[in-house]
């Protein structure tokens, strides 16, 4: 059976808290044991429980490797270059810690976890605060769902225009077929198509066009008479 991942945060039960305490507490002595007797190195550990009740591991003498962590502290403080801007830097740098262990927090409470410690005052502005925020999903959802809409009315639009288009097409070269002629492309193409005759009579050009009888033959006929 695979164990789950465990939330890196306080147990809010006091049984279950105290349990997990010894069984991790062992776990970390055995840790710092085999890690001095392997690598034979100078292991101290000190662990105060939450009640305040003490334990201890020492590879040699807890006295003695004290004494030579305090004066490897002090080496390093002499050796350290001294900024004036330090002190500005830590502070900044422990209220960003501080604001973001205040999100997280935050977020915490937001998805139900740590709500143990919250009065009913804050357990209303959360509830207010997720109300708030579902609505405004919710008309986002909405949005986004109209927008989806139109644009599918949109191809639909396209698509039947294309079908009844094609419908049409097939329908008229059908009809051609049955009448023995082309098929019929637009009045625009069939006035392109025509050649040029230049025998053609223009209606711009002037014809001396007389209807009657010749003027000789219509002197004879009235002399005869």
């Amino acid at each position: 059976m695979v164990r789950g991942k465990t939330q890196m945060r306080r147990i809010e039960n006091a049984t279950s808290r105290q349990v997990t305490f010894s069984k991790r507490r062992n776990g970390l002595l055995k840790k710092a044991f085999e890690l001095s007797v392997l690598c034979d190195a100078e292991v101290a550990l000190i662990i105060f429980s939450p009640r305040g009740k003490l334990f201890e591991f020492t590879s040699s003498s807890m006295q003695a490797t004290v004494e030579r962590y305090m004066r490897h502290a002090r080496d390093n403080n002499r050796t350290k270059p001294t900024d004036p801007n330090l002190q500005q830097m830590e502070s900044e740098a422990a209220t960003l810690v501080k604001k973001i262990e205040d999100l997280e927090i935050s977020r915490r409470k937001l998805l139900g976890e740590g709500l143990g410690s919250c009065t009913l005052q804050e357990l209303q502005q959360i509830e207010q605060q997720l109300e708030k925020s579902v609505s405004i999903i919710r008309a986002k959802k909405t949005q986004v769902f109209i927008q989806q809409i139109e644009q599918l009315k949109e191809k639909s639009s396209i698509i039947l225009a294309k079908t009844q288009e094609k419908a049409l097409t097939a329908e008229n070269e059908k009809l051609c077929e049955k009448c023995g002629t082309k098929p019929w492309k637009g009045s625009n193409e069939q006035e392109e198509n025509v050649p040029y005759d230049e025998s053609s009579p223009s209606p711009d050009v002037e014809t001396e066009l007389f209807i009657g009888l010749p003027e000789g033959r219509t002197r004879r006929i009235l002399q005869s008479n």
